[in-house]
């Protein structure tokens, strides 16, 4: 039995990655913000597996709250999936928004940083874990134009991983990452379509990522069978990035 927890659980990836991993006897804690009707929906559909949780990633306090009701209420978790991000804006850098970036900052980075603060020494202890974020293929090579705070975050968020994939190897917790081509999800509903159909055009495949993508990869690297891979940073980009 495994214990989940699940950050950006209620996002169309999150949603489809529970229905994917659960099994009977397993417990999620599926954290989302403002938008965890799908959440609740799988609770049902789980007989009350999925906990949903509806907290804000920018605020120390909310963040504190949660950490604390989940060393409170549930086992270590044995798998930590963390997703989410605020959703990218196509602008030149001279309109660089450091507000809203450091509030990205807060959602993507700062808030994995606490969480895994909180729950790597104790999976260290139980000489067991499988830790994944979510990235994107505009970090591997030349990014795209326009996309500035959005890479900033992301590599920071890479580099988090990579070094808790040192730390923490000899310990049987593996931290990996997955970097999907653009993902055709409620995510790009602030980007504009040229942008999306100009982006399938570029792709070998022609065509942008699906959540039946990536989800199954991610669901590898939390799997038993990837125990040997950490530090991984995985491109599913139709072999436009590798």
């Amino acid at each position: 039995m495994a214990t989940y927890l699940i950050t950006g659980a209620s996002s169309d990836v999150g949603t489809a990655l529970i229905r994917r991993v659960y099994k009977s006897g397993d417990t999620i804690i599926a954290q989302g913000s403002g938008d965890i009707e799908k959440l609740r929906a799988l609770a049902e559909e789980t007989n009350g597996a999925v906990h949903p949780y509806d907290v804000d990633l920018t605020s120390t306090d909310a963040m504190d709250a949660f950490v604390a009701e989940i060393r409170e209420k549930f086992d270590t978790p044995t798998h930590f999936v963390h997703l989410p991000a605020l959703r990218m804006v196509n602008t030149k850098f001279k309109n660089f928004d450091e507000e809203r970036f450091l509030l990205d900052m807060n959602v993507q980075v700062l808030s994995a940083l606490h969480i895994c603060k909180a729950i790597l020494p104790a999976m260290a202890k139980a000489k067991t874990g499988r830790v994944l974020f979510m990235l994107t293929s505009y970090i591997i090579g030349l990014p795209p134009k326009n996309a500035t705070a959005y890479i900033v975050a992301k590599n920071a968020l890479r580099g988090l991983a990579q070094s808790l994939a040192t730390e923490y190897a000899a310990s049987g917790i593996t931290v990996n990452c997955v970097a999907p081509y653009m993902m055709e999800t409620k995510f790009l509903s602030d980007t504009p379509d040229l942008i999306v159909e100009a982006s399938a055009a570029a792709n070998p495949m022609k065509r942008n990522a699906q959540v039946t993508d990536v989800v199954p990869a991610m669901a590898f690297l939390l799997s038993e069978e990837a125990g040997f891979i950490t530090g991984a940073v995985l491109p599913i980009t139709g072999g436009a990035a590798y």
